[in-house]
Protein backbone atom coordinates (compact mmCIF):
# COMPACT_ATOMS: atom_id res chain seq x y z
CA UNK A 1 0.00 0.00 0.00
CA UNK A 2 1.24 3.45 -0.79
CA UNK A 3 1.58 5.97 2.00
CA UNK A 4 2.04 9.69 2.30
CA UNK A 5 4.11 11.65 4.79
CA UNK A 6 3.53 15.37 5.11
CA UNK A 7 6.97 16.95 5.32
CA UNK A 8 6.20 20.61 6.03
CA UNK A 9 3.25 22.93 6.33
CA UNK A 10 3.22 26.70 6.15
CA UNK A 11 2.74 29.91 4.30
CA UNK A 12 5.31 30.43 1.57
CA UNK A 13 7.88 33.10 2.41
CA UNK A 14 7.55 36.29 0.39
CA UNK A 15 10.57 37.79 -1.37
CA UNK A 16 10.09 41.02 -3.31
CA UNK A 17 11.66 40.81 -6.74
CA UNK A 18 12.33 44.30 -8.08
CA UNK A 19 13.08 43.25 -11.64
CA UNK A 20 13.85 46.03 -14.08
CA UNK A 21 12.22 45.10 -17.37
CA UNK A 22 13.91 46.23 -20.60
CA UNK A 23 11.72 48.40 -22.81
CA UNK A 24 11.68 45.81 -25.56
CA UNK A 25 10.10 43.29 -23.20
CA UNK A 26 7.56 45.31 -21.25
CA UNK A 27 4.78 47.78 -21.70
CA UNK A 28 5.07 51.38 -20.43
CA UNK A 29 3.47 50.33 -17.14
CA UNK A 30 2.61 46.96 -15.52
CA UNK A 31 -1.08 47.60 -16.09
CA UNK A 32 -0.46 47.61 -19.84
CA UNK A 33 1.39 44.30 -19.90
CA UNK A 34 -1.56 42.21 -21.10
CA UNK A 35 -1.45 41.44 -24.81
CA UNK A 36 -3.60 43.51 -27.11
CA UNK A 37 -5.40 41.67 -29.88
CA UNK A 38 -2.94 40.57 -32.54
CA UNK A 39 0.11 41.33 -30.39
CA UNK A 40 2.80 39.40 -28.58
CA UNK A 41 3.41 41.06 -25.22
CA UNK A 42 6.29 40.11 -22.91
CA UNK A 43 7.52 40.98 -19.46
CA UNK A 44 10.38 39.64 -17.37
CA UNK A 45 9.34 37.94 -14.14
CA UNK A 46 12.88 37.28 -12.91
CA UNK A 47 16.31 38.60 -13.87
CA UNK A 48 19.64 37.05 -12.95
CA UNK A 49 21.30 38.92 -10.12
CA UNK A 50 18.08 40.40 -8.72
CA UNK A 51 17.02 38.42 -5.67
CA UNK A 52 19.09 35.41 -6.74
CA UNK A 53 22.28 35.04 -8.76
CA UNK A 54 20.46 32.96 -11.38
CA UNK A 55 16.99 31.77 -12.35
CA UNK A 56 16.19 28.77 -14.54
CA UNK A 57 13.61 26.13 -15.52
CA UNK A 58 10.15 27.70 -16.11
CA UNK A 59 6.84 26.07 -15.17
CA UNK A 60 3.44 27.60 -15.90
CA UNK A 61 -0.22 26.80 -15.35
CA UNK A 62 -3.65 28.41 -14.99
CA UNK A 63 -5.70 27.31 -11.99
CA UNK A 64 -9.41 26.55 -11.82
CA UNK A 65 -9.92 30.09 -10.47
CA UNK A 66 -8.06 31.60 -13.42
CA UNK A 67 -4.88 32.45 -11.50
CA UNK A 68 -1.64 32.12 -13.45
CA UNK A 69 1.20 30.46 -11.56
CA UNK A 70 4.78 30.78 -12.80
CA UNK A 71 7.39 28.68 -10.97
CA UNK A 72 11.13 28.37 -11.57
CA UNK A 73 14.45 27.64 -9.87
CA UNK A 74 16.36 30.25 -7.86
CA UNK A 75 19.97 29.09 -8.20
CA UNK A 76 23.25 30.11 -6.55
CA UNK A 77 25.09 29.00 -9.70
CA UNK A 78 24.00 27.84 -13.15
CA UNK A 79 24.64 24.24 -12.11
CA UNK A 80 21.87 21.69 -11.73
CA UNK A 81 21.24 19.58 -8.64
CA UNK A 82 22.99 18.81 -6.36
CA UNK A 83 23.18 22.38 -5.19
CA UNK A 84 21.40 24.71 -2.79
CA UNK A 85 18.60 25.48 -5.27
CA UNK A 86 15.15 26.67 -4.24
CA UNK A 87 11.80 26.61 -6.04
CA UNK A 88 10.10 30.02 -6.24
CA UNK A 89 6.82 31.22 -7.72
CA UNK A 90 4.88 34.29 -8.83
CA UNK A 91 1.09 34.60 -9.12
CA UNK A 92 -1.10 36.69 -11.42
CA UNK A 93 -4.80 37.11 -10.73
CA UNK A 94 -5.49 39.39 -13.71
CA UNK A 95 -4.56 37.15 -16.62
CA UNK A 96 -0.85 37.96 -16.66
CA UNK A 97 -1.16 41.76 -16.66
CA UNK A 98 0.48 42.13 -13.25
CA UNK A 99 2.33 39.65 -11.04
CA UNK A 100 2.53 39.42 -7.27
CA UNK A 101 5.92 39.42 -5.52
CA UNK A 102 8.04 36.31 -5.77
CA UNK A 103 7.40 33.73 -3.05
CA UNK A 104 9.50 30.77 -1.95
CA UNK A 105 7.74 27.42 -2.27
CA UNK A 106 10.64 25.21 -1.09
CA UNK A 107 14.11 26.11 0.12
CA UNK A 108 16.35 24.65 2.84
CA UNK A 109 19.87 25.23 4.05
CA UNK A 110 22.77 23.74 2.08
CA UNK A 111 23.48 21.09 1.01
CA UNK A 112 19.79 20.41 0.36
CA UNK A 113 18.33 21.52 -2.95
CA UNK A 114 15.06 21.43 -4.89
CA UNK A 115 14.78 22.01 -8.61
CA UNK A 116 13.17 21.51 -12.02
CA UNK A 117 9.56 22.44 -11.20
CA UNK A 118 6.46 21.22 -13.02
CA UNK A 119 2.95 22.44 -12.23
CA UNK A 120 -0.19 20.32 -12.51
CA UNK A 121 -3.78 21.35 -11.68
CA UNK A 122 -6.51 18.90 -10.71
CA UNK A 123 -9.45 20.51 -12.54
CA UNK A 124 -11.94 18.51 -10.49
CA UNK A 125 -10.70 19.46 -7.00
CA UNK A 126 -8.79 22.67 -7.68
CA UNK A 127 -5.63 21.34 -5.99
CA UNK A 128 -2.36 22.52 -7.52
CA UNK A 129 0.65 20.20 -7.57
CA UNK A 130 4.24 21.38 -8.00
CA UNK A 131 6.66 18.54 -8.74
CA UNK A 132 10.46 18.79 -8.49
CA UNK A 133 13.56 16.80 -7.63
CA UNK A 134 15.19 16.96 -4.19
CA UNK A 135 18.89 16.37 -3.59
CA UNK A 136 21.46 16.26 -0.84
CA UNK A 137 24.67 14.77 -2.24
CA UNK A 138 23.83 13.68 -5.79
CA UNK A 139 22.01 14.84 -8.89
CA UNK A 140 20.55 12.94 -11.86
CA UNK A 141 23.74 11.39 -13.20
CA UNK A 142 25.33 10.67 -9.81
CA UNK A 143 22.26 9.35 -8.02
CA UNK A 144 22.48 5.93 -6.43
CA UNK A 145 19.99 3.22 -7.28
CA UNK A 146 17.31 2.37 -4.75
CA UNK A 147 14.36 4.28 -3.36
CA UNK A 148 15.32 4.87 0.27
CA UNK A 149 13.71 8.22 1.04
CA UNK A 150 16.37 9.06 3.63
CA UNK A 151 19.43 8.18 1.50
CA UNK A 152 21.38 11.39 0.76
CA UNK A 153 22.89 9.77 -2.33
CA UNK A 154 19.48 9.11 -3.95
CA UNK A 155 17.89 11.92 -5.96
CA UNK A 156 14.41 12.11 -4.46
CA UNK A 157 10.96 12.68 -6.02
CA UNK A 158 9.11 15.42 -4.12
CA UNK A 159 6.13 17.62 -4.75
CA UNK A 160 4.33 20.47 -3.02
CA UNK A 161 0.59 21.01 -3.19
CA UNK A 162 -1.71 23.98 -2.60
CA UNK A 163 -5.42 24.09 -1.89
CA UNK A 164 -5.62 27.89 -1.86
CA UNK A 165 -4.64 28.74 -5.42
CA UNK A 166 -0.88 28.80 -4.79
CA UNK A 167 -0.79 30.98 -1.68
CA UNK A 168 0.45 28.29 0.73
CA UNK A 169 2.06 24.90 0.17
CA UNK A 170 2.57 21.54 1.85
CA UNK A 171 5.30 19.09 0.85
CA UNK A 172 5.35 15.37 0.06
CA UNK A 173 7.97 12.77 -0.88
CA UNK A 174 6.88 9.90 -3.16
CA UNK A 175 10.21 8.32 -4.11
CA UNK A 176 9.33 4.92 -2.63
CA UNK A 177 5.94 4.97 -4.34
CA UNK A 178 7.09 5.59 -7.90
CA UNK A 179 10.79 4.71 -8.19
CA UNK A 180 11.88 1.23 -9.19
CA UNK A 181 14.82 0.36 -6.90
CA UNK A 182 16.91 -0.62 -9.94
CA UNK A 183 16.73 2.90 -11.37
CA UNK A 184 19.39 5.48 -10.62
CA UNK A 185 18.60 9.18 -11.22
CA UNK A 186 15.00 10.32 -11.65
CA UNK A 187 13.51 13.80 -11.93
CA UNK A 188 10.19 15.40 -12.85
CA UNK A 189 10.30 16.87 -16.35
CA UNK A 190 9.79 20.60 -15.88
CA UNK A 191 6.91 22.66 -17.27
CA UNK A 192 3.35 21.41 -16.82
CA UNK A 193 1.70 18.05 -16.27
CA UNK A 194 -1.77 17.15 -17.53
CA UNK A 195 -5.11 15.83 -16.39
CA UNK A 196 -7.06 13.67 -18.83
CA UNK A 197 -10.42 15.30 -19.56
CA UNK A 198 -12.17 12.60 -21.59
CA UNK A 199 -12.64 8.87 -22.07
CA UNK A 200 -11.97 5.84 -19.90
CA UNK A 201 -9.23 7.52 -17.87
CA UNK A 202 -10.98 10.85 -17.33
CA UNK A 203 -9.64 12.62 -14.25
CA UNK A 204 -6.24 10.88 -14.31
CA UNK A 205 -3.32 13.11 -13.34
CA UNK A 206 -0.10 12.56 -15.32
CA UNK A 207 3.33 13.99 -14.53
CA UNK A 208 6.29 13.14 -16.73
CA UNK A 209 9.66 11.95 -15.43
CA UNK A 210 13.08 11.25 -16.90
CA UNK A 211 14.82 8.26 -15.35
CA UNK A 212 18.24 6.63 -15.65
CA UNK A 213 18.19 2.89 -16.11
CA UNK A 214 21.14 0.61 -16.95
CA UNK A 215 23.24 3.60 -17.99
CA UNK A 216 20.62 5.03 -20.40
CA UNK A 217 17.86 7.63 -20.13
CA UNK A 218 14.15 6.89 -20.42
CA UNK A 219 10.86 8.81 -20.24
CA UNK A 220 8.03 7.61 -18.04
CA UNK A 221 4.65 8.80 -16.74
CA UNK A 222 3.72 8.98 -13.07
CA UNK A 223 -0.06 8.92 -12.71
CA UNK A 224 -2.81 9.12 -10.11
CA UNK A 225 -6.45 8.07 -10.38
CA UNK A 226 -7.43 9.31 -6.92
CA UNK A 227 -6.64 13.04 -7.14
CA UNK A 228 -3.08 12.57 -5.92
CA UNK A 229 -3.77 10.43 -2.85
CA UNK A 230 -1.55 7.73 -4.40
CA UNK A 231 0.84 7.71 -7.34
CA UNK A 232 1.99 4.93 -9.63
CA UNK A 233 4.64 4.76 -12.33
CA UNK A 234 4.13 3.50 -15.86
CA UNK A 235 6.54 1.61 -18.09
CA UNK A 236 9.62 3.55 -19.25
CA UNK A 237 9.94 4.35 -22.96
CA UNK A 238 13.41 4.54 -24.50
CA UNK A 239 16.31 4.54 -24.43
CA UNK A 240 16.69 8.09 -25.71
CA UNK A 241 14.32 9.65 -23.21
CA UNK A 242 14.93 13.06 -21.68
CA UNK A 243 12.79 15.97 -20.51
CA UNK A 244 9.40 15.24 -22.02
CA UNK A 245 5.76 16.35 -22.02
CA UNK A 246 2.45 14.63 -22.68
CA UNK A 247 -0.79 15.81 -24.26
CA UNK A 248 -4.23 14.23 -24.56
CA UNK A 249 -5.34 13.77 -28.16
CA UNK A 250 -8.92 14.05 -29.38
CA UNK A 251 -9.08 10.32 -30.10
CA UNK A 252 -8.27 9.43 -26.49
CA UNK A 253 -4.60 8.61 -26.94
CA UNK A 254 -1.82 10.31 -25.01
CA UNK A 255 1.11 11.62 -27.04
CA UNK A 256 4.52 11.95 -25.42
CA UNK A 257 6.83 14.57 -26.94
CA UNK A 258 10.50 14.17 -26.01
CA UNK A 259 13.62 16.37 -26.10
CA UNK A 260 15.97 14.96 -28.75
CA UNK A 261 18.47 16.14 -31.38
CA UNK A 262 18.12 16.80 -34.35
CA UNK A 263 14.34 16.23 -34.14
CA UNK A 264 11.87 15.77 -31.30
CA UNK A 265 10.76 12.20 -30.75
CA UNK A 266 7.21 11.12 -29.98
CA UNK A 267 5.47 8.06 -28.58
CA UNK A 268 1.81 7.18 -28.07
CA UNK A 269 -0.23 5.55 -25.32
CA UNK A 270 -3.67 3.96 -25.57
CA UNK A 271 -3.89 3.15 -21.84
CA UNK A 272 -3.71 6.60 -20.33
CA UNK A 273 0.06 6.91 -20.15
CA UNK A 274 0.91 3.56 -18.58
CA UNK A 275 2.66 2.17 -21.66
CA UNK A 276 3.87 3.81 -24.87
CA UNK A 277 4.91 2.84 -28.36
CA UNK A 278 8.63 3.11 -29.19
CA UNK A 279 9.98 6.58 -29.96
CA UNK A 280 9.79 7.87 -33.52
CA UNK A 281 11.15 11.12 -34.91
CA UNK A 282 8.88 14.03 -35.79
CA UNK A 283 10.94 15.53 -38.61
CA UNK A 284 8.84 18.71 -38.63
CA UNK A 285 10.08 19.56 -35.14
CA UNK A 286 13.78 20.40 -35.26
CA UNK A 287 15.35 20.41 -31.80
CA UNK A 288 18.83 21.07 -30.39
CA UNK A 289 18.08 18.79 -27.40
CA UNK A 290 16.29 21.47 -25.40
CA UNK A 291 13.22 21.38 -23.21
CA UNK A 292 10.01 22.35 -25.04
CA UNK A 293 6.27 22.21 -24.49
CA UNK A 294 3.11 20.74 -25.98
CA UNK A 295 -0.48 21.42 -24.90
CA UNK A 296 -4.03 21.19 -26.16
CA UNK A 297 -5.32 24.46 -27.51
CA UNK A 298 -8.86 23.83 -26.23
CA UNK A 299 -8.41 21.19 -23.51
CA UNK A 300 -11.99 20.55 -22.48
CA UNK A 301 -13.96 20.54 -25.75
CA UNK A 302 -15.62 17.36 -26.97
CA UNK A 303 -13.95 15.27 -29.67
CA UNK A 304 -16.48 16.54 -32.22
CA UNK A 305 -15.49 20.18 -31.72
CA UNK A 306 -13.46 21.68 -34.61
CA UNK A 307 -10.66 22.62 -32.20
CA UNK A 308 -10.49 19.28 -30.38
CA UNK A 309 -7.45 18.22 -32.41
CA UNK A 310 -5.60 21.55 -32.14
CA UNK A 311 -2.25 21.38 -30.34
CA UNK A 312 0.27 24.10 -29.49
CA UNK A 313 4.01 23.42 -29.33
CA UNK A 314 7.02 25.55 -28.38
CA UNK A 315 10.77 25.00 -28.57
CA UNK A 316 13.97 26.49 -29.92
CA UNK A 317 13.51 25.46 -33.54
CA UNK A 318 17.09 24.72 -34.55
CA UNK A 319 19.29 21.65 -34.53
CA UNK A 320 22.46 23.11 -33.09
CA UNK A 321 21.80 26.11 -30.82
CA UNK A 322 19.40 27.33 -28.19
CA UNK A 323 17.86 30.10 -30.25
CA UNK A 324 14.87 30.84 -32.50
CA UNK A 325 12.13 30.21 -29.95
CA UNK A 326 9.10 29.28 -32.05
CA UNK A 327 5.48 28.45 -31.32
CA UNK A 328 3.53 26.13 -33.62
CA UNK A 329 -0.06 25.06 -34.11
CA UNK A 330 -1.19 21.64 -35.27
CA UNK A 331 -4.79 21.13 -36.38
CA UNK A 332 -4.58 17.32 -36.64
CA UNK A 333 -3.34 16.00 -33.28
CA UNK A 334 0.30 16.67 -34.08
CA UNK A 335 0.51 14.86 -37.40
CA UNK A 336 1.46 18.13 -39.11
CA UNK A 337 2.52 21.54 -37.79
CA UNK A 338 1.56 24.00 -40.55
CA UNK A 339 1.35 27.17 -38.45
CA UNK A 340 4.39 28.71 -36.81
CA UNK A 341 5.74 32.04 -35.65
CA UNK A 342 8.97 33.12 -34.04
CA UNK A 343 8.81 34.55 -30.52
CA UNK A 344 12.55 35.26 -30.21
CA UNK A 345 15.09 34.82 -33.02
CA UNK A 346 18.05 35.26 -30.67
CA UNK A 347 19.18 33.27 -27.66
CA UNK A 348 16.49 31.42 -25.70
CA UNK A 349 16.25 28.11 -23.89
CA UNK A 350 13.46 26.29 -22.01
CA UNK A 351 9.80 27.18 -22.63
CA UNK A 352 6.38 26.08 -21.48
CA UNK A 353 2.86 26.91 -22.75
CA UNK A 354 -0.53 26.99 -21.08
CA UNK A 355 -3.97 28.04 -22.44
CA UNK A 356 -5.39 31.29 -21.07
CA UNK A 357 -9.01 30.26 -21.69
CA UNK A 358 -11.05 27.27 -22.82
CA UNK A 359 -9.66 27.74 -26.34
CA UNK A 360 -12.99 28.50 -27.98
CA UNK A 361 -14.32 31.83 -29.17
CA UNK A 362 -12.96 34.09 -31.89
CA UNK A 363 -9.49 34.91 -30.53
CA UNK A 364 -8.35 32.89 -27.50
CA UNK A 365 -4.91 33.40 -25.99
CA UNK A 366 -1.92 31.38 -24.87
CA UNK A 367 0.61 32.03 -22.12
CA UNK A 368 4.30 31.24 -22.60
CA UNK A 369 6.98 31.21 -19.88
CA UNK A 370 10.52 30.97 -21.20
CA UNK A 371 14.21 31.56 -20.60
CA UNK A 372 15.27 34.67 -22.53
CA UNK A 373 18.81 35.40 -23.63
CA UNK A 374 21.58 33.26 -22.21
CA UNK A 375 19.21 32.27 -19.36
CA UNK A 376 19.40 35.89 -18.12
CA UNK A 377 15.64 36.24 -17.66
CA UNK A 378 12.49 34.26 -16.95
CA UNK A 379 10.05 35.95 -19.33
CA UNK A 380 6.28 35.69 -19.57
CA UNK A 381 4.68 36.27 -22.98
CA UNK A 382 1.10 36.08 -24.15
CA UNK A 383 -0.37 35.98 -27.64
CA UNK A 384 -3.56 35.09 -29.45
CA UNK A 385 -4.71 33.46 -32.67
CA UNK A 386 -4.62 36.77 -34.48
CA UNK A 387 -0.91 37.21 -33.67
CA UNK A 388 -0.18 33.61 -34.61
CA UNK A 389 -1.67 34.45 -38.00
CA UNK A 390 -1.98 30.92 -39.28
CA UNK A 391 -4.45 28.81 -41.18
CA UNK A 392 -5.13 25.10 -40.78
CA UNK A 393 -3.82 23.95 -44.16
CA UNK A 394 -0.76 21.65 -44.15
CA UNK A 395 1.71 22.19 -46.99
CA UNK A 396 3.81 19.38 -48.44
CA UNK A 397 6.50 19.61 -51.10
CA UNK A 398 7.36 16.71 -53.41
CA UNK A 399 10.20 16.58 -55.90
CA UNK A 400 12.43 14.14 -57.80
CA UNK A 401 15.24 12.52 -55.83
CA UNK A 402 17.61 15.28 -56.95
CA UNK A 403 17.63 18.68 -58.62
CA UNK A 404 20.47 18.99 -61.17
CA UNK A 405 22.40 22.26 -61.09
CA UNK A 406 21.84 24.40 -64.21
CA UNK A 407 18.43 22.93 -64.93
CA UNK A 408 14.76 23.54 -64.22
CA UNK A 409 12.87 20.83 -62.34
CA UNK A 410 9.17 20.73 -61.56
CA UNK A 411 8.24 20.25 -57.90
CA UNK A 412 4.75 19.75 -56.54
CA UNK A 413 3.39 21.76 -53.63
CA UNK A 414 0.20 20.38 -52.12
CA UNK A 415 -2.10 22.34 -49.82
CA UNK A 416 -4.92 20.58 -47.94
CA UNK A 417 -7.54 22.58 -46.03
CA UNK A 418 -8.26 21.43 -42.50
CA UNK A 419 -10.49 24.46 -41.93
CA UNK A 420 -14.14 24.01 -41.08
CA UNK A 421 -15.10 26.82 -43.49
CA UNK A 422 -14.22 27.47 -47.13
CA UNK A 423 -10.83 29.08 -47.76
CA UNK A 424 -10.67 31.69 -50.53
CA UNK A 425 -8.07 31.58 -53.29
CA UNK A 426 -4.48 32.14 -52.17
CA UNK A 427 -0.89 31.76 -53.27
CA UNK A 428 2.05 29.49 -52.52
CA UNK A 429 5.73 30.39 -52.83
CA UNK A 430 9.08 28.72 -52.22
CA UNK A 431 11.82 30.28 -50.12
CA UNK A 432 15.01 29.41 -52.03
CA UNK A 433 18.72 30.33 -51.88
CA UNK A 434 20.10 33.32 -53.76
CA UNK A 435 20.39 32.60 -57.47
CA UNK A 436 17.57 30.05 -57.51
CA UNK A 437 14.22 30.95 -59.03
CA UNK A 438 10.65 29.70 -58.82
CA UNK A 439 7.44 31.59 -59.60
CA UNK A 440 4.67 32.12 -57.10
CA UNK A 441 1.70 29.84 -57.81
CA UNK A 442 -2.02 30.45 -57.38
CA UNK A 443 -3.97 28.17 -55.04
CA UNK A 444 -7.69 27.79 -55.78
CA UNK A 445 -10.39 28.23 -53.17
CA UNK A 446 -10.59 25.14 -50.96
CA UNK A 447 -13.58 23.57 -49.26
CA UNK A 448 -13.07 21.81 -45.90
CA UNK A 449 -10.98 18.68 -46.49
CA UNK A 450 -10.17 19.64 -50.09
CA UNK A 451 -6.60 19.73 -51.41
CA UNK A 452 -4.87 21.15 -54.47
CA UNK A 453 -1.54 20.41 -56.19
CA UNK A 454 0.51 23.24 -57.65
CA UNK A 455 3.30 22.46 -60.14
CA UNK A 456 6.19 24.88 -59.69
CA UNK A 457 9.28 24.98 -61.95
CA UNK A 458 12.41 25.40 -59.82
CA UNK A 459 15.58 26.59 -61.56
CA UNK A 460 18.89 25.76 -59.91
CA UNK A 461 21.87 27.90 -61.02
CA UNK A 462 24.71 26.14 -62.80
CA UNK A 463 27.19 27.11 -60.09
CA UNK A 464 25.11 25.67 -57.24
CA UNK A 465 27.09 23.49 -54.86
CA UNK A 466 26.06 19.85 -54.71
CA UNK A 467 24.40 18.82 -51.47
CA UNK A 468 21.26 19.37 -49.43
CA UNK A 469 19.36 22.66 -49.47
CA UNK A 470 16.52 23.38 -47.05
CA UNK A 471 13.50 25.22 -48.44
CA UNK A 472 10.17 26.39 -47.02
CA UNK A 473 6.90 26.54 -48.93
CA UNK A 474 4.56 29.29 -47.71
CA UNK A 475 0.82 29.26 -48.34
CA UNK A 476 -0.85 32.67 -47.94
CA UNK A 477 -4.59 33.22 -47.84
CA UNK A 478 -6.72 36.27 -47.03
CA UNK A 479 -3.54 38.34 -47.33
CA UNK A 480 -2.43 37.66 -43.75
CA UNK A 481 -2.85 34.00 -42.82
CA UNK A 482 -0.05 31.54 -43.51
CA UNK A 483 0.90 27.91 -43.25
CA UNK A 484 4.23 26.32 -43.99
CA UNK A 485 5.90 23.16 -45.19
CA UNK A 486 9.62 22.37 -45.22
CA UNK A 487 11.55 20.41 -47.80
CA UNK A 488 15.18 19.42 -48.24
CA UNK A 489 16.25 19.41 -51.91
CA UNK A 490 19.31 17.46 -52.98
CA UNK A 491 21.39 19.30 -55.58
CA UNK A 492 23.56 17.30 -58.00
CA UNK A 493 25.88 18.25 -60.82
CA UNK A 494 24.40 17.34 -64.21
Amino acid sequence: MQRRVTMAVGTAALVVLGTTVPAAHAADSPRKAAAAAGALTSQDLATAGTGSPYYRIPALTRTTKGTLLAAYDARPTLGDLPGNIGVVLRRSTDGGTTWQPQQVVRKDAAPKGYGDPSLLVDRETGRVFLFYAASVNQGFFGSATGNDESDPDVLQADYSYSDDDGLTWKHERITADIKDPSWAGMFAASGEGIQLRHGAYKGRLIQQYAIRKDGANYAVSAYSDDHGATWRMGTPVGPGGDENKTVELSDGRVMLNNRSRPYRTVAYSTDGGVTYTPFQQDTELSDPANNGSVTRFAPNVDASHPRASWLMFSNTATTNSRSNLTVRLSCDNGQTWPVRRTVESGAAAYSTLTPLSDGTGPNPGMGLLWERGNVDHITYSSFDLQWLGGVCAPVTVSSPASLPAGRTTTVTVRVVSQNDVRLPAGTVSLDLPDGWSAPEADVPALDPGQGANMKIPVTVPANATAGDVRSTATYEVRGRQHSYGDKTFTVTQP
